[in-house]
């Protein structure tokens, strides 16, 4: 992309200069500053006026030089503004979510729905609002994973979403997200519904993955071990 000053009167104007009437086209990289050597650098009228007029070659390459820098710094402010909100997807830095509460803690996926098709299909039409029309997840999160609303968490990113242990994530299907759009679901959902939520929604960014509750991390799904038993409730 080049930069073009079409008249000597803009031109001084920017450098501080008054002139009418003599016009000059330089044409010129903004970004590297360099200017060409030779007469095709500077397409004179008028090379009397131009004398006249007191312009240099140094006041040109003084006033290319503060554009360039100006240019440069709202380039890399827009690129400052897109990390600062999160780049693709606009969800903000890459961090840990908080823990799941005592509630959600110790419940985790049945291990066996981990390669369950029928399980992880179930969750699909939860997900689309084809069991429930209350409950369409896709309508926020899109049908591929992808946002159709600003602030919808991004499925697809598998670097945040291994954050999530499968209790957070379930948690979070639940009880919400505070100060988000991101509103509870459990007045919508059994807690078989909510796991099936997390199975399905898993797949779009760790796809053969599950949560191994002794290594609490994600796993290649043969290696997924299977989850203890939750504690039995006090006086059984």
């Amino acid at each position: 992309m080049g930069l073009v000053c079409t008249s000597l009167d803009r031109l001084l104007e920017v450098a501080g200069g008054n002139a009418r009437g003599v016009t000059v086209f330089i044409r010129i990289s903004a970004f590297t500053g360099d200017i060409p050597q030779g007469e095709s650098a500077f397409h004179l009228r008028s090379r009397s006026y131009a004398s006249l007029m007191g312009l240099k070659n140094k006041e040109c390459v003084k006033v290319m030089k503060q554009t360039k820098v100006s240019r440069l710094a709202m380039v890399l402010g827009m690129g400052l503004f897109m990390v600062a909100c999160g780049g693709e997807g606009g969800e903000g830095p890459i961090v840990a979510p908080p823990q799941a509460p005592a509630e959600w803690a110790d419940k985790h996926m049945p291990a066996d729905w981990w390669a369950n098709a029928a399980k992880m299909d179930e969750g699909r039409k939860l997900y689309i609002g084809q069991t429930n029309p209350d409950v369409d997840c896709a309508s926020c999160h899109g049908k591929d994973g992808k946002p159709v609303k600003a602030g919808a968490r991004d499925f697809r990113v598998g670097e945040r979403m291994q954050l999530y242990s499968d209790s957070v994530w379930a948690w979070r299907i639940a009880d919400g997200v505070p100060n988000t759009k991101m509103k509870g679901w459990k007045s919508k959902l059994s807690d078989e519904d909510v796991w099936k939520l997390v199975l399905f929604e898993a797949s779009f960014g760790m796809p053969g993955k599950g949560w191994d509750v002794e290594k609490k991390a994600w796993v290649d799904l043969a290696s997924v071990s299977a989850a203890p038993a939750a504690p039995a409730p006090a006086g059984k």
